[in-house]
């Protein structure tokens, strides 16, 4: 909002200062999907996947993104334009049901997904260099960057859509590729072999992923002054907990909710 007022005060009165030229990222192209992951195969620690050999029934209670590796290869003959390969890992936090008399366990795996966008980001027939330099490494302030451009990619929380066991031949969209360490660690060490397990569970998610390639450029740009806050730095709240609640007015929709019938005619409330 402070940008907004202070960028339509600038241009009301005409009070540009300057031209400044500024480092920033370009966006070149970019791209969003909804995508719909059926039967990803939910990978098991050697504790865990014994719950799920014994599981008459399972259900998921919550869905995360731990991280995603991001590739930028160029695409052959098509000059300018990138593939950027994108590796998914999701954590999956299921409920495992054993026995009708017993509370369901709670067991957590972990799914990988793959994907891929072709986008066009641009070429340059230069070497950048920077005088960055890392603490406790060798000098690198002469290292030479690659000429690909970034790659960004931007994914909502995971949608849980259904969960179920299966026999592990019949999962499909088993891992491949080898799981790095630090995720293995998360979940406690190893995980269980596709072949060495009586039960397996396939979750079907939906997520929502945009993509983009981005390139440093220097670019001028109208300027009025510096933005400096405005805001004094608080080191202490003096509210009392109980005017903090009284300044909360009631939820009356959340005991009252809205009646929506728009959607609905008089002919299917009869129906």
């Amino acid at each position: 909002m402070t940008e907004n007022f202070s960028t339509f005060s600038c241009r009301e009165n005409s009070q540009f200062n300057e031209t400044v030229c500024i480092d920033a990222y370009k966006i070149y192209d970019s791209c969003a999907d909804k995508d719909f992951l059926e039967d990803l195969r939910v990978n098991f620690n050697e504790a865990n996947q014994h719950i799920i050999d014994q599981a008459s029934g399972v259900r998921v209670k919550n869905t995360n993104i731990i991280t995603a590796f991001v590739d930028v290869e160029p695409v052959p003959f098509r000059s300018g334009y990138y593939s950027v390969d994108t590796t998914c890992f999701f954590d999956i936090s299921l409920e495992a049901f054993v026995s009708p008399s017993v509370m369901p366990a709670s067991v957590s795996g972990l799914c990988v997904s793959n994907k891929k966008a072709i986008l066009y980001g641009s070429e340059v027939n230069i070497k950048t260099f920077s005088s960055n330099y890392n603490f406790n490494e060798l000098d690198n302030k002469n290292t030479i960057e690659k000429n690909l451009p970034r790659a960004v990619v931007q994914i909502a929380k995971p949608i849980a859509l259904s969960a179920k066991l299966c026999n592990p031949c019949d999962c499909r969209n088993q891992v491949q590729q080898r799981i790095p360490d630090s995720i293995c660690m998360r979940f406690g060490g190893e995980f269980v072999r596709p072949g060495s397990s009586n039960n397996a569970v396939a979750v079907t998610l939906g997520i929502f992923t945009v993509i983009r390639l981005e390139r440093n450029v220097q670019i001028s740009v109208p300027a009025c002054n510096y933005c400096m806050p405005k805001k004094e730095c608080v080191t202490l709240i003096d509210d009392n907990p109980s005017d903090v609640f009284n300044r909360i007015e009631f939820p009356t929709s959340e005991f009252f909710p809205t009646n929506n019938t728009n959607n609905i005619s008089n002919e299917n409330i009869a129906n």
